[in-house]
């Protein structure tokens, strides 16, 4: 199978997910129209509230942005935020060329391969450590409040187990520069026959690259974990904040779903964000998120439900793809950012692309 072959087929499930989900599994807990009367019946304040907190949400973003990049600026960030974001969310497997979009855009600014790929990787983790983590959250504040079930413990010790070795696999790497030589090393091992296959000359010296990627990650950290944790958290936390006020606005009461409820669907539908079906989840977290808060609810209730997500996934979704087109654009015509790339990065570079 060749890669447009390829690419069709995946671009064809993408559309058979969105498309079944929108035209029959939603429908089948509210009524389109039921819906639309539910957000037009929003008031002027209900809607401000919404949107200035959805662009509060988008500049939570560039601070974590620019902890993990010394140097990198926030208008630098808004640009590359968005831009990738875009590209992530139109394109069907979109999250790798949303990384393409972001190494593209620190290169013309100057950074080095190895800053570039130490940002990416020590945001990746922590975005990772951060939605394994809220289920465990979720589930405590749940069990105070007595609305825990079996299922829910469940799924939060798989979350426990997978953090604590995700944890602890960090930390080995960091404390241990042999490991990291080691990892590196098989990484290679792993990649030649790949390569090979793909014409690409056969990687050397990733061990040794490891262990002083090591010692970029083990100094950055070291450094600025909690500038990084913290604009983790609050990028998460403002995300969860949007979905609970738009549930409130169109009528979902505390008691029909209470906030430590909408904290665990919202914790276990950012870890739908990881299965790449769709762009951007499109259509796999709606469907997520209105199947976990609709439990044991009436009809009525159902209805403003879908609404709030479908009014949650508009006002999250669609405004980073809009800014995103002209933020490119901005990138491809403004010239007064670029800079030279880093004069001893240029092996980085070459094994990169080899």
């Amino acid at each position: 199978m060749n890669r447009t072959t390829k690419r069709v087929l995946n671009i064809g499930l993408a559309l058979a997910v969105v498309g079944l989900i929108f035209g029959f599994a939603l429908p089948a807990f509210a009524d389109y129209g039921d819906v639309w009367d539910t957000l037009t019946g929003m008031t002027w304040f209900e809607v401000t509230t919404l949107i200035a907190l959805a662009a509060f949400n988008l500049w939570t973003y560039l601070p974590l942005l620019t902890s993990v990049l010394p140097g990198l600026e926030q208008r630098q960030a808004f640009v590359v935020n968005n831009s990738s974001t875009a590209v992530s969310n139109t394109v069907p497997a979109g999250a790798a060329f949303g990384v393409g979009v972001t190494y593209s855009m620190y290169r013309s600014w100057g950074f080095s391969n190895t800053a570039i790929g130490l940002s990416v990787i020590v945001s990746g983790i922590w975005n990772t450590f951060v939605k394994l983590g809220l289920p465990i959250i979720a589930l405590a504040f749940l069990a105070v409040a007595g609305e825990a079930n079996t299922s829910l413990v469940g799924a939060s010790l798989i979350g426990v187990a997978i953090l604590a070795v995700a944890v602890a696999l960090f930390a080995m790497v960091l404390k241990s520069a042999r490991l990291a030589g080691s990892v590196g090393e098989r990484a290679a091992r792993i990649a030649t026959p790949i390569l090979r296959i793909a014409r690409k000359s056969t990687p050397t010296g990733w061990g040794e690259r490891a262990v002083e990627f090591r010692e970029s990650v083990t100094e950055l950290v070291a450094k600025r974990w909690p500038r990084i944790t913290l604009a983790t958290v609050v990028s998460h936390l403002t995300l969860y904040a949007i979905l609970l006020v738009a549930l409130r606005h169109v009528g979902v009461s505390e008691n029909d779903v209470s906030w430590a409820a909408v904290l665990a669907a919202f914790a276990f539908g950012r870890l739908i964000t990881a299965i790449p079906v769709t762009p951007g989840g499109l259509g796999v977290i709606e469907l997520g998120y209105v199947a976990a808060l609709s439990v044991g609810v009436g009809d009525l209730v159902e209805t403003r439900i879908v609404a709030a997500v479908l009014l949650f996934r508009a006002i999250t979704f669609i405004p980073p793809i809009l800014i995103g087109g002209f933020t490119y654009l901005f990138w491809t015509r403004n010239t007064s950012w670029r800079a030279e790339h880093p004069a001893d990065d240029a092996h980085d570079e070459t094994e990169l692309i080899t």
